[in-house]
């Protein structure tokens, strides 16, 4: 970047110091022009004034009027005198600008370029009292001459702006790029850097954004960690239980109860590899979601059903309570997310308790609601409930075969449907979670 930015300014430092000096040489032979055709007046009005001309041209003084050319001309356009050329050798003059512009208007003037474009003529004619016309001349060096005798003097003068230019061109760009170069070293730092003002937007923006990369590899790596981890308890159980079984060591009731723990813990292995495979597929950039009117209760009430069988072996009472809710969601993240809420309530319940299910709706929003009479969650862990593998009792989760991602899943599902979630819980009373669907997300039916 700084070569780009370097090489940027010393070509535009270079345009300018050409672009500069072409226009002051030609104001400057405007000014030289302007002062050229003011000197020949000056000669035309003396010389009008006086009796110099009328003794030139009956003595034929020849060359008087040096440094200029005196021409005088008939109205019928017929020379009369030249003080360089025999009068009678030149042609008509009727038909010069400057001759018709003086028999019309008084005086005139024109500048006719040479042959070699090396030198102008300069005219100024002038009409006499007795009708012919006064024209006085001279040749001078045209732009283009003058240019050329110029350019060494502008190559000097060309060098030496340019090599200040990279000079400063050079300290430009370090005082440019060093702030940002600052800010790219310490990007945690860039207010105290003095990155310029208009950058620090894009710089907090690529903080945040590294900030999140960050803290996305460590919410990865600690995930990796913690699904190994998981993976092991099970395997550990399996490979143990198969060994006995290989070896002979288990017969009968023991070969019956070590079977029953190889299908518990591959139940619990593919429970923890279909959870994960799930929040990997909701944690993907495009998840797939098909958005459709749902009705809310409906599918509360097919989840409650199947979720009957569990709630008898567990010894808990699953109620459902509301009417008829219809939103625009997935159906499928629906039974998730119903489902997961549930499953948590029961495996965290106590013998004889229960679970409530219900799904109201007002004019605003849609809320559903899982209640229930379990164990609780104490207030210094509520924060960390919806974590990946966050468990508030271990050994229960374990025995009930939980994989700790039930309640990720269900933060990732209201995220997706722009629902809020929150829960409350006191210990030995039981937890309430409330999903709200909000009709200004535009999510209500």
């Amino acid at each position: 970047m700084k070569k780009k930015i370097n090489r940027q300014l010393i070509g535009i430092s270079f345009a300018a110091v050409v672009i500069t000096l072409v226009l002051m040489t030609a104001a400057f032979y405007r000014i030289f022009r302007v002062q050229v055709l003011d000197d020949l007046k000056i000669y035309a009005r003396v010389i009008s004034e006086s009796d110099i001309l009328d003794r030139a041209w009956q003595e034929e003084y020849g060359n008087a009027f040096d440094p200029v050319r005196t021409t005088v001309i008939a109205p019928d356009g017929k020379v009369l005198y030249d003080s360089n050329v025999n009068a009678g050798q030149m042609d008509n003059h009727l038909e010069r600008p400057e001759i018709r512009e003086a028999l019309m208007e008084g005086e005139g003037e024109s500048i006719r370029q040479s042959s070699t474009m090396n030198r102008n003529t300069f005219y100024y004619t002038l009409r006499l009292v007795d009708g012919n016309v006064l024209r006085v001349s001279r040749e001078a060096h045209s732009i283009w001459s003058i240019l050329y005798r110029s350019v060494p003097v502008l190559a000097v003068a060309l060098c030496t702006l340019l090599l200040m230019c990279m000079a400063l061109s050079h300290y430009l760009t370090r005082s440019l790029v060093t702030p940002i170069e600052r800010m790219v070293a310490d990007i945690s730092h860039i207010e105290e850097n003095k990155v310029y003002e208009e950058l620090l937007p894009f710089a907090r923006t690529i903080r945040r954004q590294h900030e999140e990369i960050l803290g996305n590899a460590s919410v990865r790596q600690e995930f990796t960690a913690n699904v190994s981890h998981e993976l092991k308890t099970p395997l550990a159980a399996i490979s143990g239980y198969s060994e006995l079984i290989e070896n002979g060591m288990a017969s009968g009731e023991d070969a019956v109860r070590f079977a029953a723990g190889i299908r518990q813990s591959a139940n619990r292995l593919l429970t923890l590899i279909n959870d994960t495979i799930r929040l990997s597929e909701l944690d993907s950039p495009t998840p797939e979601i098909s958005f459709e009117e749902v009705n809310l209760y409906e599918i509360a009430r097919e989840s409650v059903e199947m979720l009957q069988i569990r709630a008898e072996e567990r010894k808990v009472k699953l109620l459902l309570e509301g009417s008829s809710c219809k939103i625009l969601g997935d159906k499928q993240m629906m039974e998730e997310l119903i489902y997961n809420l549930c499953d948590n309530a029961m495996s965290y319940n106590v013998a004889g308790g229960s679970v409530l299910v219900s799904v109201v709706q007002d004019q605003q929003s849609v809320v559903l609601c899982v209640e229930d009479t379990g164990i609780g969650i104490p207030g210094e862990y509520q924060e960390r409930i919806f974590e990946r593998f966050y468990r508030v009792d271990k050994s229960r989760s374990k025995s009930t075969g939980g994989t700790g991602l039930g309640l990720a899943i269900v933060k990732h599902i209201v995220a997706v449907h722009q629902a809020e979630i929150a829960l409350t819980s006191e210990v030995g009373r039981g937890t309430k979670v409330v999903v709200t669907f909000a009709s200004k997300g535009g999510f209500v039916s």
